[in-house]
């Protein structure tokens, strides 16, 4: 049912909004699904549980972890929801099978500190593309957008003197977004200096609103701004690697070290459940026990060096 699969990515894009990259890794993993079953002889309408039992035992084989066989698991829940929901399948087989756990890793991010280091690097630039790119860091970092969220940017939702966004996230579902008072002052200096001279170079109207350009003018691209991180991180020196996932994990933690509401930093994440919000309470924990050690002074020692500096206290007395 490989025009199944094709529908099924169409209907990825157009009804559930998902990125480019996420529909591609969908599909691998329908079409790796499809390889195993060509080789056992079994057709995808008539999977059962056994024959999934089968796919995963083949995966662990392989030397898949846990993470990559949890995640195709979903991928293939998703597509027999779809062939179920077209009556193509009577029920999906997936639904009846537990994923394995995968082990927990927590996001990196960047502290307040490094956060500014790379703001204050980035606008000591000189080159021409500077103020776009200082646009883009304030918008990932201050604002935690994704990269698909960055790309579809439009004027038209943007409304800066208020300074707030209307952003269209996966599952097509809007939320409202605040920036910050730099980003403002950021965004205003590149759409009335730079992004002309970016629109010049591409006579595409279906770009006449989208707010950040390419270097010859186009809409940009998931890879796009990958390369325009790695060139920042190249231009500015700092020992980094930056990608998109690092800088919107930043956003999320900083709020919460400041004290922000879980719900409120699902809200603006355009997470659909809290549970994914909530490992940011891991990663800030880990700040703050950093921080506990580092600044206490009866925490930067342990008990036996403790009780070693008062013997010896009580014997100079």
């Amino acid at each position: 049912m490989i025009s199944s699969l094709s529908d099924f990515l169409v209907y990825l894009r157009l009804n559930r909004n998902y990125s480019p990259r996420t529909i591609s890794s969908y599909q691998l993993d329908c079409q790796d699904f499809y390889g195993f079953l060509l080789n056992v002889g079994v057709e995808d309408q008539k999977v059962t549980i056994e024959d999934i039992r089968q796919y995963l035992v083949a995966q662990l084989t392989k030397g898949l972890s846990r993470r990559t066989i949890k995640r195709r698991l979903s991928a293939l829940r998703s597509y027999y929801d779809f062939l179920e929901s077209k009556k193509i399948v009577e029920i999906n087989p997936f639904s009846l099978v537990n994923s394995p756990k995968a082990e927990k890793r927590y996001p990196q991010v960047l502290d307040q500190a490094n956060a500014q280091l790379l703001l204050d690097a980035n606008f000591k630039r000189k080159d021409w593309l500077m103020i776009r790119d200082q646009t883009l860091l304030y918008f990932l970092i201050d604002s935690g957008l994704r990269v698909s969220e960055i790309t579809n940017l439009d004027f038209l939702w943007v409304d800066v003197n208020q300074r707030v966004m209307r952003i269209r996230g996966k599952g097509n579902k809007d939320r409202l977004v605040p920036f910050s008072l730099e980003a403002k002052d950021s965004l205003l200096q590149y759409r009335d200096e730079l992004r002309p001279i970016l629109k010049e170079k591409n006579n595409d109207a279906k770009t006449n609103t989208i707010v950040f350009l390419s270097a010859t003018g186009r809409k940009l691209t998931s890879r796009g701004v990958e390369y325009i991180l790695d060139e920042i991180q190249k231009k500015t020196g700092l020992f980094v690697h930056l990608h998109p996932h690092l800088l919107r994990h930043t956003f999320a933690t900083h709020l919460l070290d400041k004290g922000a509401d879980l719900r409120l930093i699902q809200e603006l994440l355009g997470h659909a459940s809290i549970s994914t919000t909530q490992v940011y309470t891991h990663v800030s924990s880990q700040a703050m026990q950093r921080e506990y050690f580092a600044s206490h002074p009866r925490a930067r020692v342990s008990r036996a060096e403790e009780i070693v500096d008062y013997k010896g206290k009580k014997e100079e007395k």
